[in-house]
């Protein structure tokens, strides 16, 4: 049973490991929204990310009941680290599946943890598949990172943590992906403060949470796609959103580029690195897709900062795009001497500043005599942008913007 007894019995479990994060105001994300933006900074969590606190009431209850055969999960990602972490703490064997194109710092990160990793399946679904049939044939118990009351009673402790530091919050926004995070803290919370909203923020790439939660039942997406991978969920769990419908008041999706923004806006101005998935509460609030009232004190969960730093560069040039301070440009030049000159003069005379440029007179699909400029550029935002347009045309420039 999921309730506020069971996250706060969980919380006497996992005080003795997890840190309490800090939870503190946002001046200039504030200013931006027009609320009074607090954010509770999971991120910098043991092992970060939230996914501690699930893993370990989950394990603890397993030892208290007896259980020591050991644990098995699937998971490429923060699930992984706690499951591992906890089972280390009591002194168990754990077994994490993940499917073979996971990172090798990931692999790694779970092994130095003292955990056996099994690289299995192309996807998460294969993988947790291989799993349930190894725990069932190994006789050990499977840690589910989401589909559990025991782990998301844990994860409930967020909750806890915010409201005890902020009493007066108006609104909880939480990432949601299989919904585990959000069944625990709308739980815990509405049962300490009926009045608080909990809205989910899910991603665009992986919508079956939200569509089910429109729908009132589940409903499976046949494939997502997104840089939030923490919270790329295909499937519905009935089970979480069971309790989304019974104490959530709203699920908002944000896009691709709103999340990488926010990831970016995090970096430079909180110096803060929170992955694609923890970022969503941040990005929601930048894209104004919320409608609260004015100064409403909103509490924005920071659920992990475990991001790729291979990917990091790539999203860090989607932010840039995003917040209108990149664009890319591709123009038809006159293949002759003095219009490469002109065009990039036009750029300079706007006060654009160019990183790269490329010239390709041999192309197939130009016309003879023209060349194909690609210039990217640094922009000051989106009337520095449409300034940009404007001189161009009035130069007599032929162009189109591939971002």
């Amino acid at each position: 049973m999921l309730d506020l007894n069971a996250v706060k019995k969980a919380q006497k479990r996992v005080s003795e490991v997890v840190h309490k994060t800090p939870f503190s105001y946002a001046p200039l994300l504030s200013e931006i929204s027009g609320y009074e933006v607090y954010l509770k900074k999971e991120n910098l969590q043991r092992t970060g990310a939230f996914k501690l606190r699930g893993a370990f009431n989950k394990i603890a209850t397993l030892v208290e009941q007896g259980d020591t055969k050991g644990v098995v999960a699937a998971s490429a990602g923060n699930h992984a680290q706690g499951v591992a972490f906890a089972a280390k703490h009591f002194g168990i064997d754990a077994t994490i599946v993940m499917p073979d194109s996971t990172p090798l710092t990931k692999v790694m990160g779970v092994k130095e943890l003292g955990a056996e990793v099994i690289l299995h399946g192309l996807n998460y679904d294969e993988a947790y598949a291989y799993a349930k049939a190894y725990t069932k044939k190994q006789g050990k118990s499977f840690v589910h990172p989401f589909e559990d009351e025991k782990v998301m009673a844990g994860q409930g402790t967020v909750a806890l943590e915010m409201l005890e530091e902020v009493p007066d919050l108006d609104v909880i926004l939480v990432p949601v992906g299989g919904g585990g995070l959000i069944s625990g803290i709308a739980t815990a919370a509405k049962a300490l403060k009926p009045s608080v909203q909990v809205i989910g923020i899910a991603s665009a790439g992986a919508p079956a949470m939200k569509q089910s939660y429109d729908a009132g039942s589940p409903i499976d997406s046949t494939s997502v796609r997104t840089i939030a991978d923490g919270i790329a969920v295909r499937d519905t769990s009935p089970v979480t959103l069971k309790y989304i419908e019974k104490s959530v008041d709203a699920l908002e999706l944000v896009g691709e580029g709103e999340i990488a923004n926010a990831i970016l806006f995090l970096l430079e101005k909180q110096k803060l690195l929170v992955e694609g998935a923890g970022s969503v509460g941040v990005a929601a609030l930048l894209h104004k897709k919320l409608s609260l009232p004015r100064r409403s004190k909103v509490g924005v969960v920071l659920s992990g900062g475990n991001i790729d730093v291979t990917m990091l560069s790539l999203i860090i040039e989607k932010g840039l795009v995003k917040s209108a301070r990149k664009m890319k440009l591709v123009v038809i030049l006159i293949d002759k001497p003095g219009s490469l000159q002109a065009f990039t003069q036009t750029l300079i005379n706007t006060g654009a500043n160019i990183v790269q440029i490329g010239y390709d007179r041999t192309s197939t699909d130009l016309e003879f005599g023209d060349a194909h400029v690609s210039v990217d550029i640094e922009t000051k935002g989106e009337e520095h942008q449409e300034e940009i347009r404007q001189a161009l045309r009035d130069g007599g420039f032929s162009f189109k913007e591939e971002h």
